[in-house]
């Protein structure tokens, strides 16, 4: 395999960002570009970007794959799935 024949990194700098900031006690956050491939609440969602507090206490069920970012979370007392393509 080359390097041309490699997936992305972006999810393995993802999942290190994430540990770097849990492991040092820093909130992990991301900003997302929403378009129509993003699921997240719409109504958080200003001039097409949210930005997400992916912290232990802020989320349940957080995994972080090769494809997505998948987790549960809170908006105005309400739990809503959240999946953001790593793309």
């Amino acid at each position: 395999m080359n390097a041309l024949d490699a997936g992305s990194t972006r999810p393995y700098l993802i999942r290190a960002l994430y540990e770097g900031c849990v492991d040092n006690g820093l909130t992990p956050y991301v900003a997302v570009s929403v378009d129509d491939s993003v699921q997240v609440p719409r109504e958080y969602v200003k001039d097409n970007e949210i930005v997400l507090n992916i912290s232990f206490d802020a989320t349940s069920h957080l995994k972080i794959d090769n494809d997505f970012v998948h987790f549960r979370a809170r908006f105005g007392g309400v739990s809503r799935d959240i999946e953001v393509p790593i793309d």
